[in-house]
Formats: C-alpha cells, sequence, structure tokens
C-alpha cells in the first residue's frame, strides 16, 4: 500500500521542509499490516491537540474541561481519508442508511507500555482492531493497534486477546470525551471489530484519500 506520494524527489525535499504529516507521510509498504501513525496526543496531555490540515502544524483544539485522558497514544494514518468507502463499509456493518465519511484521516490509538512524553512524532504500529464508532451521522472510525515491539502489547495480535478493562477504557474515553452537560451524548460505538476488519477500513481509507485528493500525487511528482 505504498504510495508513490513519496518518490526521490520529495524525499529529497524533505531533508529541507517538514512534511506535511497528513500529505507528506507515507501509511508505509506493508500496510495494512504494519502501519506508520502519527501521533498528535499521549495520555498527560491536558489539552486538546489536533493537527491543522493546511499548515500541517499541531494546534491546541480545546482544553480538557474534565478528568477525561485520553488512554493511549492517539493520532491518525497518513494519506487515509475517511469518505464515501468509509461510510459505505460503516453502513454494510450496521444496516443503517444515511452515514457519511467525518472527512478526516483515520483514527488511532496506539497501546504501549512505555511512556510517551509528547505528540508530533511518527511510530510503527501494528493494528489489530477498531471501534465502528458514528458521531451523529458521521463514520468516526478509530482504529486500535499495538506499538511494534512493544515488550508488553507485542504478544496481542487480535483486539479479542486483549484485557477487557483495556477496552473498557478506551471505550469510555470515546463515548464522554466530547460529553458536555446538559447537552445529549453524540457518539456511539456499534461494534468492536477484529483485525481483518480493522484492515478493511484502513484499505477503503486508502483509496477514499486517493479519490478525495485526485491527482496530489501527479502535482507532487513534477515538483
Amino acid at each position: 500500500m505504498g504510495n508513490k506520494i513519496n518518490d526521490p524527489i520529495v524525499r529529497l525535499m524533505g531533508l529541507r521542509y517538514k512534511s506535511h504529516p497528513w500529505h507528506g507521510l507515507d501509511i508505509g509498504t506493508d500496510a495494512p499490516n504494519v502501519v506508520t501513525a502519527f501521533i498528535e496526543m499521549v495520555p498527560t496531555d491536558t489539552v486538546k491537540y489536533e493537527l491543522d490540515k493546511v499548515s500541517g502544524y499541531i494546534k491546541i483544539d480545546r482544553p480538557q474541561k474534565y478528568s477525561n485522558v485520553v488512554p493511549a497514544l492517539y493520532g491518525f494514518l497518513p494519506q487515509t481519508y475517511c469518505g464515501d468507502l468509509v461510510a459505505e463499509y460503516c453502513m454494510l456493518q450496521t444496516e443503517r442508511t444515511d452515514i457519511h465519511g467525518d472527512g478526516d484521516p483515520l483514527d488511532i490509538c496506539v497501546l504501549t507500555e512505555k511512556t510517551i512524553s509528547h505528540g508530533d512524532i511518527i511510530a510503527e504500529v501494528r493494528p489489530i482492531g477498531g471501534f465502528r464508532m458514528l458521531d451523529k451521522n458521521e463514520a468516526d472510525d478509530k482504529i486500535i493497534a499495538v506499538l511494534k515491539h512493544d515488550a508488553t502489547y507485542n504478544i496481542y495480535n487480535d483486539i479479542s486477546e486483549l484485557p477487557h478493562v483495556v477496552i473498557d477504557r478506551l471505550r469510555h474515553y470515546f463515548l464522554t470525551y466530547k460529553d458536555l452537560p446538559g447537552e445529549e451524548r453524540r457518539t456511539e460505538i456499534t461494534h468492536v471489530y477484529n483485525k481483518e476488519e480493522a484492515f478493511e477500513v484502513i484499505r477503503r481509507s486508502a483509496e477514499d484519500y486517493k479519490n478525495h485528493f485526485q491527482g496530489l500525487e501527479d502535482i507532487l511528482s513534477r515538483v
């Protein structure tokens, strides 16, 4: 699943200019088995950071108003996009209609025993499953992965093998991190799915990216 955006000329440009995390990094030549994740947030963050899609810099989205903090490394997969194909798969699996992709890169949570002090980094990770999450009528899948060669989590090959408490902690975070007092909950998790379904979501999001940013590869290859 490597992408020709990362041809030799573009890689040489990366020696002088920082690559855009969404468009300039590659998802990995062995994707979806092993993927490159761009990490935006770590569990010690008390502020929600996210990528500014235009500049490629990490920006402050909002302070965490309540006690919930992300229980794992959190970020996205480069050169992915949650569009029509991701939404189609979500509708197929949930037997619902009128679901749209959220228009963002595919989110990913990375489990590791190590304390990582900050985001704005990349990591090689192995997807082992995911959450089929809906934010109102938008598909907002969360891929669950383990850090490659992690001393504790590397033994897990599928999300079904994880301790229940790990799944419960992640589920609780994603169901509550957008909640505000007096407002109706806007998110739901319809399924916890296995590695093979995670691979399918990753493939579809990579294809959605190519479809949505049609011509970007050719433009960059002529730089």
